[in-house]
């Protein structure tokens, strides 16, 4: 029997870099200590999510892998703890700026960076201002524990993601995100459509999805505020919710998964037995 332990985190950001980063940290070490060895943070938790308008002084805030505060605390406590931290963080590459993941090993290095490939721009959302398609491809990361396969907030809406990390190897699918409400629509709740869609990677693939989110209301240059709502979850192979938080509320939620069983329900729904490739060439082209 192969068991992976997975957590993940839900929070809301003060605003203070270090703050929200030391919090986040605390909260990785109490799933840490309830058996998690695979331990999702939220998207950007090094403070507020800035993308809600169009700022050149937050390009500032971006660091290189090697040196960005929140990927220097995460190294920190996953050796510490023997851990892997998926770890999100705004990236400078020279000239070039990404919403990226770090993926931190239990020795507390880098085993590789995975930059966020879909990147979204609308209202609340304007993400295109600051960052970069990402230039990796999807990635994957074998671990003692499993393979682990993590996507970015917008990067999750998409089948294709979670398909391409599936036939890289991926034992479970980890999406970081920031999202909640929709400024340029107050009636639109995207909750219920969010889950779905995550969801259904998890049924369509046979794997467990892992999703962090950040709650609480955020300050915005209109005095609306955006208002993240929570909701992160940890879904089985079928779909089911084995943990799951409300829209206010802060804290860590883990779940235990037995890969050999997983792998036996995949093998006998057919999904990847029976795929057609050949006939997939349009998803391939523009539209």
């Amino acid at each position: 029997m192969t068991m992976l332990h997975v957590g993940a985190i839900q929070m809301a950001m003060s605003g203070n870099r270090d703050a929200d980063i030391a919090r986040a940290m605390r909260l990785v070490r109490e799933a840490a200590a309830q058996g998690a060895k695979v331990i999702l943070p939220p998207e950007l938790f090094e403070g507020h999510y800035f993308c809600t308008a169009q700022d050149e002084a937050v390009f500032a805030t971006a660091a290189p892998v090697a040196s960005h505060p929140a990927v220097e605390a995460a190294r920190e406590v996953a050796r510490a703890e023997r851990i892997f931290i998926p770890t999100s963080f705004f990236e400078r590459d020279g000239h070039h700026y990404y919403n990226s993941i770090a993926f931190v090993g239990e020795d507390g290095m880098v085993a590789g960076t995975y930059r966020k490939s879909h990147i979204p721009d609308g209202p609340g959302y304007m993400e295109k201002f600051y960052f970069r398609p990402g230039n990796t491809g999807f990635r994957v990361w074998p671990t003692r524990h499993g393979v682990i396969g993590v996507g970015i907030c917008w990067d999750q809406w998409y089948p294709e993601t979670a398909r391409a990390m599936m036939l890289m190897g991926a034992d479970v699918l980890m999406f970081p995100t920031a999202i909640g409400s929709e400024p340029h629509d107050p009636e639109l709740d995207t909750r219920r459509l969010w889950l779905r869609a995550m969801i259904g990677h998890s049924v369509s693939n046979v794997v467990p999805v892992v999703a962090a989110n950040r709650v609480g209301i955020e300050p915005t240059a209109d005095g609306q505020g955006q208002h993240f709502y929570g909701n992160s979850f940890i879904c089985n192979q079928r779909g089911d919710m084995v943990a799951e938080m409300d829209t206010a509320s802060e804290g860590v939620l883990t779940a235990a998964f037995d890969l050999d069983l997983i792998d036996r329900h995949r093998a006998a729904f057919g999904f990847f037995r029976d795929r057609r490739p050949a006939l997939y060439g349009r998803l391939a082209e523009d539209i």
